[in-house]
């Protein structure tokens, strides 16, 4: 005797096989849904993975300072004994190099080369010994011989470098050749956002550039703790002591942490994000399948109620078929997935580390298929209620799934709908168009899926297009604490960095290519927090009201102090609050004037009022250039007149900083175009296919009574067509309007300095090319279904 679960298994197969444009069409949406999650979960589990392989090889600091300057080895070691928290802790030597005093060349076919484009720091050093090691491909921390050097793994792609080809560094005394011996991965400065990246040499070739006099000597005080967590106590103290190095930035764990997975990161949420959309998508039109298969089999379901079947074991039957085509789709979208992982987090396997297989590796995309398994099943069981309801005779007799007054109730809204419809009524819209009109109103609750679909197609391929378009825009440099501005120059602390500003603003001041030349310095002051006085790095010029977007308030006036979002969070202050301050013993309180965001040195820099001050820990000179002149080649004029000083086109920089960002956004606007053009193509022809298959009958009274073919088509494709308008047209909106807060509260909670996130788009892409994209393609399914019923015999129209 077959049992009950074989019974169900049977039924669910021949139905499935029996309808198989409706639920291919089901199967593959719901396959793209559970692609999607798992993928998204698969990556964030792999690139956190690589990161966590990488530094757990690697040890990089917990704590670590920048300084430029002369550095007082014996109050270090009076700090480090003080502090019995700390494990252990170097000083880190390195010289900067600009890109362009860096060429190579491969002897065995004559190509050449230098790094001239790559604006960020080259930083030249040894390899360490007990932590922060730069570690090659196989885990090993490289000790290059004399005449060797190892290069960023980064650098192996940016440029093209090979093993074996010559890197030649220029010195004032001729060129410094070193053999390319391998690549390192540096958990420090891995990441694009980080604003150097570090070199290889041996102590020989270190010294030999020391001698050289060539580029930038730096310091980097590093420490690790025995307690990762303490290491903001450690930063607070250290800030404490005046007796310290502090020349430069500050860097927690926690922050290398993060702005390594940032990039990779953020494909992941962005993938997520898109798989839970097309989820909504898939659970609308299951929803939509079942109840319109109710409808269609709702006399089987009647002659089944009246031989005794109970309303569960109904309701199985239907549930079982969608069971199984669910997870079959799991199934297919967790094996897509593997493949799909494998190619995204190539390149954190390649700038990090091949993360190891754990027992999260299995769980989290199992989880992510059993979450998407778990929403289809509960919302065909909440759909399935509706076999309870259906009575006998009302399914028998008048093959309705509503008993006697639901039915009355349904009929008397359609009524109301109609009514003050009448044909005569809608005039300009010719006899179809208010046919068309009437018939969307009468069946609102069956069309409303065309615009809810196409509503969700538009922010799926608008959102992250519109993310991309902010990072991508030469206005993001707002967002990192900078004003607009074609050229930038940094000078940092050296003996004589006040002259050399004078003789650089002085040069750009009287450039006639030059326009609206800025100078602003850098103080280290200390401020009042929680735990005491701590260091506070401050930009001190003529603020432009309108030079960067404040989140609250505007820019710092005479005894005011503008914070970035993240300080004035740690420090718990908002507009007309008081903060004291104090520089070389003096003390005063600086009322905060505005916040805004910052994703630079960490998120935490401040800025005041004042005049350029001598004696600062470095400074900044911004200019624009006229329309023509090229700014990267003012900028190279200047970075080789001045030694000391960095100038950087600034759209350059930023798209250099930003590359590994955008590169992973790229990938995850492209998936989400192809993706909601193919959902939104999918949806219209599987709801067009089941309208038509339901209105046979009023298509063949319309033919009856001397509509012709054409104006029956013309009538369901301009239905489709306003459906899928109204629906691509709310998305827009949405998406530039609650989009904007939706994203920015994402990336607020990364904690990255972003507290607002204001779209940068590119308007004719995403609100012009976009729409009409989704637009054609839904008329263009509407007249591929609708083209065979010219050829269809009319009489079985009626017939049902």
């Amino acid at each position: 005797m077959e049992t009950k679960g074989s019974l169900y298994l049977r039924y669910a197969y021949n139905d499935l096989t029996g309808n198989k444009g409706v639920h291919l069409a089901l199967l593959v949406v719901l396959t793209l849904s559970a692609f999607l999650m798992a993928t998204g979960a698969m990556v964030m589990e792999r690139m956190l993975g690589s990161v966590d392989e990488l530094f757990e090889q690697a040890r990089p600091p917990h704590f670590l300072q920048m300084h430029v300057g002369d550095i007082d080895t014996d109050a270090l070691e009076r700090f480090a004994d003080r502090h019995p928290e700390i494990e252990a802790w170097h000083v880190v030597e390195a010289i900067g190099l600009d890109g362009a005093a860096l060429s190579w060349e491969r002897s065995h076919t004559g190509e050449s080369g230098d790094l001239s484009d790559s604006l960020i720091d080259q930083l030249f050093t040894t390899q360490n010994e007990e932590f922060d090691l730069l570690l090659d491909e196989t885990g090993a921390a490289p000790h290059p011989s004399p005449g060797e050097i190892h290069l960023p793994v980064a650098h192996r792609t940016a440029f093209d470098l090979r093993v074996g080809d010559v890197l030649r560094i220029a010195t004032d005394s001729g060129s410094l050749e070193l053999r390319v011996a391998g690549f390192v991965r540096d958990a420090q400065m891995a990441s694009s956002l980080s604003s150097a990246t570090r070199f290889v040499v041996s102590e020989a070739d270190f010294e030999t550039l020391e001698d050289a006099g060539v580029g930038a000597p730096e310091s980097i005080v590093e420490y690790r703790l025995n307690d990762a967590g303490s290491a903001a106590d450690l930063q607070r103290a250290y800030e404490a002591d005046e007796a310290l190095p502090k020349n430069g930035q500050a860097v927690t764990y926690q922050m290398i942490r993060l702005v390594n997975a940032f990039g990779d990161g953020l494909v992941a949420m962005a993938l997520v994000f898109v798989s839970l959309l097309l989820i909504v998508i898939a659970l609308l039109n299951v929803r939509f399948v079942i109840r319109g298969t109710l409808e269609d089999e709702v006399r089987e379901i009647g002659a089944m109620k009246a031989i005794g079947l109970p309303d569960r074991a109904i309701s199985g039957l239907y549930l079982t078929k969608y069971s199984v085509l669910t997870a079959l789709a799991c199934v297919l979208g967790g094996l897509s997935a593997i493949v799909a992982t494998g190619l995204l987090t190539r390149g954190a396997r390649m700038d990090y580390a091949e993360a190891p297989l754990g027992l999260a590796s299995f769980v989290v995309p199992v989880a992510a298929l059993a979450l998407v398994y778990a929403f289809v099943l509960l919302l065909c069981r909440a759909v399935l209620r509706r076999v309870r309801r259906i009575e006998v005779v009302g399914a028998l007799v008048h093959g309705s799934v509503l008993d006697e007054k639901r039915a009355a109730r349904r009929d008397r809204r359609r009524a109301r709908r109609v009514r003050g419809t009448a044909l005569a009524s809608t005039r300009g819209l010719g006899v179809n168009g208010r046919l068309a009109l009437l018939d969307l109103r009468a069946e609102a609750g069956q069309w409303v899926l065309l615009p809810l679909v196409f509503f969700l197609a538009t922010v799926l391929m608008t959102l992250p297009a519109n993310l991309l378009g902010t990072f991508e825009s030469p206005r993001f440099v707002t967002y990192m604490g900078a004003a607009e501005s074609d050229l930038r120059a940094d000078l940092l602390f050296s003996e004589d960095v006040d002259e050399v500003r004078d003789e650089l603003l002085r040069s750009m001041r009287e450039d006639e290519r030059l326009t609206d030349v800025r100078a602003f310095s850098t103080l280290l002051y200390e401020a009042e927090g929680e735990e005491g006085w701590e260091t506070l790095r401050v930009e001190v010029g003529e603020h432009d009201p309108d030079a960067i977007a404040y989140a609250r308030g505007g820019s710092p006036g005479p005894g005011e102090i503008a914070l970035s979002v993240l300080n004035a969070d740690a420090y718990g202050l908002s507009i007309g609050d008081g903060l004291a301050v104090r520089r070389g013993g003096e003390e005063t309180t600086l009322t905060v004037s505005g916040v805004y965001q910052d994703v630079t040195s960490g998120g935490f820099t401040a800025k005041a009022h004042g005049e350029e001050v001598t004696g600062a820990a470095g400074h900044m000179v911004y200019a624009n250039t006229d329309p023509g002149t090229d700014a990267a080649t003012i900028a190279t004029e200047y970075d080789e007149r001045f030694d000391t000083a960095t100038v950087i086109p600034m759209r350059e920089y930023v798209r250099q900083t930003l590359s590994q960002v955008t590169g992973a956004l790229q990938g995850a606007a492209l998936v989400s175009f192809v993706f909601a053009l193919g959902v939104a193509a999918l949806i219209t022809g599987l709801f067009l296919r089941l309208r038509l298959t339901r209105e046979r009958t009023r298509m063949g009274v319309l033919s009856a009574i001397g509509f012709s073919t054409g104006e029956i088509i013309a009538q369901v494709r301009g239905k489709t067509f306003l459906a899928v308008v109204v629906g691509t047209v709310l998305g827009t909106v949405f998406a530039a309007t609650a989009g904007e807060p939706m994203v920015g509260s994402l990336l607020s909670a990364a904690g990255l300095g972003l507290a607002h996130l204001e779209f940068l788009p590119n308007p004719w892409l995403v609100y012009v090319a976009y729409p009409l994209a989704l637009i054609t393609t839904g008329h263009l399914i509407a007249v591929a279904l609708t083209a065979p019923l010219r050829r269809v015999d009319k009489s079985t129209w009626l017939r049902g």
